[in-house]
Parts: C-alpha cells; sequence; structure tokens
C-alpha cells in the first residue's frame, strides 16, 4: 500500500512551517471546531455536505512534525463513507540549506481506496497550494474544492 504524500519547500523557518500547519482554520478552507496545537486536542473539520472529520493530535513535535489521527469521517462520495475513519494525517518538518522542507503524508489514503483520485487532488490543492501559501506569506487564499460526480 503506498500512502498519499505531497512535498513542498520554502525558504520560511521550520518555526514558520509549524505554527502555519497546527492553524488548520487558517489553511483548510470548510467549517471547524476545536483546536489542533497541543497533544490530545481533538478538531472537527465539515466542508458543506460532502465531508466530515474528527481529528485527533496524536504527536506533537515542535518545529518537527505534526500528527492527527481520523477518529470519525464521512464522505459523501464514496460507497465505504467511513473510508478516512482509523487514517492518520502527517506533517513532517525539515530543516535544510536555505529552506524548510515539509512532506504531507494522509496514512491509509492509497490508490486501492475509492476516495484516493478525488481525496489526493484535494489535499494537493490544500496542501501544495493554502499551507505552503500560508507560511510563505502569513496568509492563506482558502481553497474552495469542488464536490465530486456522483
Amino acid at each position: 500500500m503506498t500512502d498519499f504524500t505531497t512535498t513542498f519547500t520554502v525558504s520560511q523557518s521550520p518555526e514558520a512551517a509549524y505554527a502555519a500547519i497546527v492553524n488548520p482554520r487558517a489553511w483548510w478552507s470548510g467549517e471547524h471546531t476545536g483546536i489542533a496545537d497541543r497533544l490530545g486536542d481533538v478538531f472537527t473539520y465539515r466542508y458543506r455536505d460532502i465531508h466530515y472529520s474528527r481529528q485527533q493530535v496524536i504527536d506533537l513535535v515542535p518545529n518537527r512534525r505534526v500528527a492527527w489521527r481520523v477518529t470519525e469521517g464521512t464522505l459523501n462520495f464514496v460507497a465505504d463513507r467511513n473510508e478516512w475513519a482509523g487514517t492518520t494525517i502527517t506533517f513532517d518538518i525539515e530543516p535544510g540549506e536555505g529552506g524548510t522542507r515539509v512532506v504531507f503524508t494522509h496514512v491509509g489514503l492509497a490508490p486501492q481506496v475509492e476516495c484516493y483520485d478525488t481525496c489526493s487532488d484535494a489535499w494537493t490543492s490544500l496542501i501544495q497550494g493554502s499551507l505552503k501559501q500560508l507560511i510563505e506569506t502569513g496568509r492563506a487564499e482558502l481553497i474552495e474544492l469542488e464536490a465530486p460526480a456522483a
């Protein structure tokens, strides 16, 4: 199984990348409740009637790593509406020459699951677009995602 991964590098510090990642409402469009900047925190995400998920922060290493466990998930456009439940979303922050590399992985989002194409496209837009922009400029243009064709 190959989990979905996308990577980018910015000239900003690991501290800037970490601060942006732990503030998902600043880069992930939709409705949010809760917070995500302390170990054990729980937050929910809802995007229209397309997606609902509940995440718990399971790993936080300041300026190095963030991980969320999806404890509940509902996708309205796939047969197994709970496909995301039990998956893990990770951000590895790697300092380097002249910048910071961010490696995003959604463990459990693999080509074998129905939502892979739609969800990996959405993650790519959010991570390579909104999150990267937030780290680089301090502001993100929130991306409105399209509902997948039924």
